[in-house]
């Protein structure tokens, strides 16, 4: 590349991201004089041309000046929201014209995090669940190129295809080394709404999306538990990622007959509360609810609200913190940034893709009990209760404990 070629890189990047920057620095400091705001923007912006430029003088070989400027950029969306994307223009057109139009697909629910594509949770039943693939779980390569840096909805665009279709993959577990797997696409089925009378007159109601009219099957279910004689209930969202906020407003209604759900608000996004009709509401009676890591988006959403209001006990794993408002923003130059426009808060007003939900009794999966690791706090860690059994669900009999003492 010419050293013109490399300036115009330099230029129209440090131009981009100062457009960025203002946004973070303003949502983060309205209440700061504007001078001192643009006197920090200036800043930020001389430390990204140093940087830049020593890139182009110093290091060892020639750079690629376009592929230091999309990893730039991505790492800056990453700092402020995992779930953003900078697509340039060639890849926004393609998006655009192909997301929507592949049925195939793995079933996967992801996010950004230490720069790669990351698993949040997959669909049961999906290609992606039956490879193995979990939460946590990231993503090295996909077709051959690295996602080190690569833009979340590129990498999901990567992903699609047409139904029978393969797609390769590198993927970074718990071993030393990259698995290699090929997995083949599939129009993904949701599973349907399970449920069942456990002992003492429990009913349980296992939700794994809340995606494709799941709120009608978890009402059908609700009111066959109570025909039973169910005189307590039990709401397992583990794993359950998929589905928009708007469902799990929904989700937090049927079990809320009055009380604040949620809240959305952006820097551009005025406040709009989101209250609780009392006709949506289908039972009063006492409720325990299952979350783990895999817990995301519209059921997490649906969890905070719950806990917030005092209707439910929370029992599980720290939820994963994803509640966004994510829009496409277009640049001059046909690309994109995808970004959250606002967030949706508990309450008590935390806002949930950055707190997450944190549940009062605290227990780990059986296979992430194993997995805390030396570096986990062991007092503050959660744990195995006393006497579970390998392969037991300690938290299904954490929630049944919690349940009977439940009024």
């Amino acid at each position: 590349m010419t050293s013109r070629g490399k300036f115009v890189v330099v230029m129209s990047s440090t131009g981009l991201v100062a457009l960025l920057l203002l946004g973070t620095v303003v949502s983060k400091g309205a209440a700061a004089e504007p001078q001192a705001t643009e006197t920090s923007i200036y800043k930020h912006l001389e430390v990204y041309s140093e940087v830049l430029s020593r890139i182009k003088s110093e290091y060892v070989e020639e750079p690629d000046m376009n592929s230091v400027t999309l990893g730039a950029l991505n790492g800056l969306l990453e700092s402020i929201d995992p779930y953003a994307s900078y697509l340039n223009a060639a890849q926004y057109k393609e998006y655009l014209k192909n997301f929507d139009s592949y049925r195939g697909d793995l079933g996967m629910v992801l996010a950004k995090k230490f720069g790669y594509i990351t698993v949040v949770a997959t669909v049961p039943g999906s290609p992606a669940a039956k490879a193995g693939l979990t939460t946590g779980d990231m993503l090295e390569s996909i077709k051959g190129i690295a996602t080190r840096d690569m833009p979340l909805a590129y990498a999901k665009l990567l992903l699609k295809g047409e139904p029978d279709s393969t797609v390769d993959l590198s993927v970074l577990r718990r071993k030393p080394e990259p698995q290699k797997l090929t997995l083949t696409r599939a129009v993904v089925v949701y599973p349907a709404v399970q449920s069942k009378m456990l002992s003492n007159n429990l009913g349980y109601v296992k939700v794994e999306t809340i995606a494709a009219g799941k709120l009608k099957e978890i009402t059908t279910a609700v009111a066959e538990l109570q025909k039973q004689g169910a005189v307590k209930l039990i709401l397992d969202l583990r794993n359950c990622a998929s589905g928009e906020p708007e469902d799990g407003i929904e989700l937090a209604n049927l079990f809320l007959d009055k009380g604040l759900i949620t809240y959305s608000q952006g820097q551009k996004s005025p406040r709009k509360d989101y209250n609780a009709d009392p006709k949506k509401s289908i039972t009063a009676l006492p409720l325990v609810v299952m979350t783990n890591r895999g817990t995301a988006s519209a059921a997490e959403l649906a969890v905070a609200a719950l806990q917030g209001n005092k209707r439910a006990a929370i029992v599980g794993e720290r939820t994963y913190g994803d509640a966004s408002v994510r829009r496409p923003i277009t640049m001059d130059d046909g690309s994109a940034i995808i970004l959250s426009v606002a967030k949706y808060y508990s309450p008590d007003g935390k806002s949930i893709q950055d707190n997450a939900v944190t549940p009062e009794d605290l227990v780990l999966e059986p296979e992430q009990a194993g997995a805390a690791g030396a570096d986990d706090d062991a007092d503050a860690a959660p744990q195995l209760a006393a006497g579970d059994k390998p392969g037991e669900d300690a938290i299904l009999k954490k929630a049944i404990e919690v349940a009977a003492k439940r009024s």
